[in-house]
């Protein structure tokens, strides 16, 4: 990139697994002249749980890029779920909701690698301040420190804060709190999800990263901003690791980030302009997921974007498409959310849990959670 900036038919504002993905598709359809920016270098960490579903491992697979990630990841294959009532149970879905834990420092960078496999100009340490308006359209964007990039089409993939989405409704956050430790025992190949009240309706959890490294966090919502994150993420774990953690060491400070959601998709195009992944809500409701409907969204932004580019498809038409597409992916998961999230202020999990003695309950019950 020179100095003043740079010229694209696409350019993509942030490269986490949304803007990477669009980017991937983008090559793999044979779009080139695309401009990938972001305001880190990479490899750099990520604050997130780092869990992958197994429609993520699918979205994974479709973009090339699974049998580095399988390498880099801890494989998932069970579940410790605790309910709201203190009942315990392990359940697995079997082959079929199998899951993997990837670090983001490794994920973001394995799908970085990809990008650049197609030759996509990325660049580092840009920190977009606005977008650049044409005629009505967004036609690139500036950076903190003067540099342009202008483009024909441009996408948004900036995360929860994004600046970029043209959406004014008002966001719905989660919040998380989460840390790092060696040596917590942990049953192998299970990831823990513990539904506490003080958490009602999300969740804590225990994610194993290798065999003795383990991430532990906390998710809940606080609209009117009455709890001390540090204070409630403590309480959690002297209630629920206080034993597990006696011995083991922590790995760095604990660290938070909020996640945006929407039960209803919004609005995700304006002329010139994509919005992809968290940057337009596309997060669960439930399980504070982003990663699998971060990949998916940009794979269904690149083909749109593709279909415009080979005038195969007027704007108007693709940019609708695009959003219909979010809406048909998503909608079914992001509502169902919420039915679960009413349903774990119930004692309805618990009752689940209390007659999971059989094993066809169990497994039931690890592949819902496993495909929500």
């Amino acid at each position: 990139m020179s100095p003043d900036g740079a010229e694209a038919d696409v350019a993509i504002i942030g490269a986490g697994p949304a803007g990477a993905a669009t980017a991937v598709q983008l090559g793999q359809l044979g779009v080139g002249n695309v401009v990938l920016v972001d305001r880190a270098d990479f490899p750099r960490d990520k604050t997130c749980g780092s869990a992958v579903s197994p429609k993520g491992i699918q979205t994974l697979q479709d973009l090339g890029v699974w049998p580095e990630v399988e390498r880099c990841s801890y494989r998932i294959s069970g579940l410790r779920l605790v309910t709201p009532g203190g009942r315990e149970a392990y359940v697995s879905g079997g082959d079929a909701a199998a899951a993997i834990v990837c670090c983001r420092r490794t994920l973001d960078h394995l799908l970085l690698q990809r990008v650049l496999g197609f030759k996509v100009r990325f660049v580092p340490n840009f920190y977009a301040k606005e977008l650049i308006q044409n005629q009505g359209r967004v036609a690139g964007f500036r950076a903190l420190d003067g540099r342009e990039v202008r483009a024909r089409y441009t996408v948004v993939t900036d995360g929860a804060h994004s600046l970029f989405t043209g959406n004014q409704a008002p966001k719905r956050f989660i919040q998380a709190i989460m840390g790092w430790w060696e040596g917590v025992p942990f049953r192998a190949n299970h990831v823990e999800m513990i539904f506490d009240s003080m958490l009602r309706p999300l969740y804590g959890w225990l994610f194993p990263e290798t065999d003795t490294r383990v991430n532990i966090g906390i998710c809940y919502e606080d609209p009117d901003h009455r709890h001390n994150a540090r204070h409630l993420f403590a309480q959690f774990l002297d209630k629920h690791f206080q034993t597990r953690l006696a011995r083991a060491a922590p790995l760095g400070d604990w660290k938070g980030h909020p996640i945006s959601y929407s039960y209803r998709i919004g609005k995700l195009y304006s002329p010139g302009r994509l919005v992809v992944g968290e940057a337009g809500r596309l997060t669960h409701p439930a399980t504070a997921e982003g990663i699998y409907q971060g990949l998916r969204s940009g794979i269904l932004a690149a083909e749109a974007l593709g279909a415009v580019l080979s005038r195969r498809s007027r704007e108007t038409e693709a940019f609708a498409d695009y959003e219909a597409s979010c809406r048909k992916t998503f909608s079914a998961s992001f509502w169902g959310a919420k039915l679960w999230r009413a349903a774990i202020r119930t004692p309805l999990l618990d009752w689940v849990v209390a007659a999971g003695e059989r094993p066809a309950v169990r497994n039931t019950v690890a592949r819902l959670m496993a495909n929500m």
